[in-house]
C-alpha cells in the first residue's frame, strides 16, 4: 500500500524533533450538500527542528516512531517532486 501524504500548517512547535501540523480537509455534507471544511491535527517527526510556527509543510505516513507520533515531514526538494 502506498503512504499518504497530507500537507499543512505548523501550529505547534515547542517541543523537541515533534511538531503538530494541521490538515484541513474539504467534504460535501452527506444531507445539505454543502461543503465543509474538516480539520485534524498530527503530531509530526521533525529530526533537525527546521520548520516552525505557520510554516506550510507536507507529511507522510510511517511506522510509529512513539505514543503519537505516525507521521515524518518530507524535505522541501521531495515537495516540489
Amino acid at each position: 500500500m502506498p503512504k499518504r501524504i497530507l500537507s499543512g500548517i505548523v501550529v505547534s512547535s515547542n517541543t523537541d524533533k515533534t511538531i503538530v501540523v494541521n490538515v484541513t480537509r474539504r467534504i460535501k455534507h452527506k444531507l445539505y450538500k454543502k461543503i465543509i471544511r474538516r480539520s485534524k491535527k498530527y503530531h509530526v517527526h521533525d529530526e533537525k527542528n527546521e520548520f516552525k510556527t505557520g510554516d506550510l509543510v507536507s507529511i507522510i505516513e510511517s511506522k510509529p516512531i512513539s505514543k503519537l507520533k505516525r507521521w515524518i515531514v518530507l524535505p522541501n526538494e521531495d515537495v516540489a517532486k
